[in-house]
């Protein structure tokens, strides 16, 4: 008979786990490069993204003195956190090694380039990570266009389907 193994995630936990994803990015940016960033939370705000998810729609990223910082980010209070929730709305630092953060400034000095949060996520360790991206702004034309693009590979995908019932 097999023993109950001790001090082992439980099976089907391995891989990443979505908290928030920013579908709007995408739409809104042409992203060039992504990067996977640590977040420095407090112990309810991390009960609170286990409890529930956040929002990073409107959320950007910046970097002064050297150190990257994720704007406009909310994590609802803990529910059971009492004096110990923090702010929601405050500013996060995000953990990147030196010669990332001096790359990412470099080429955000390019006019046009911005830092966007894609999606956030507990990782295999069960660590908040954050996927960032560096992207270039759509103008409007551009949008239709990949909007039309979407439209075309769907109706290929729904003839190929019904073909091959």
């Amino acid at each position: 008979m097999p023993t109950k193994q001790q001090g082992k995630a439980p099976v089907g936990k391995k891989g990443k786990r979505t908290i928030s994803r920013n579908r709007v990015a995408h739409h809104d940016y042409e992203i060039l490069d992504t990067y996977e960033a640590g977040i420095e939370l407090t112990g309810t705000e991390v009960k609170s993204l286990r409890e529930r998810a956040s929002q990073i729609t409107d959320a950007f990223c910046i970097i002064r003195g050297g150190e990257v910082w994720l704007v406009g980010m909310h994590i609802h209070p803990y529910s059971n956190g009492g004096v110990w929730n923090v702010d929601p709305d405050r500013r996060r630092k995000l953990l990147l090694h030196r010669r990332q953060i001096d790359s990412l400034d470099g080429r955000l000095r390019t006019k046009g380039l911005a830092l966007v949060p894609l999606e956030m996520y507990f990782d295999e360790h069960n660590r908040v990570k954050l996927q960032i991206g560096v992207g270039r702004g759509k103008k409007s034309y551009d949008k239709r266009a990949d909007l039309a693009q979407k439209q075309v590979n769907r109706d290929i995908q729904r003839a190929l389907k019904e073909r091959s019932r």
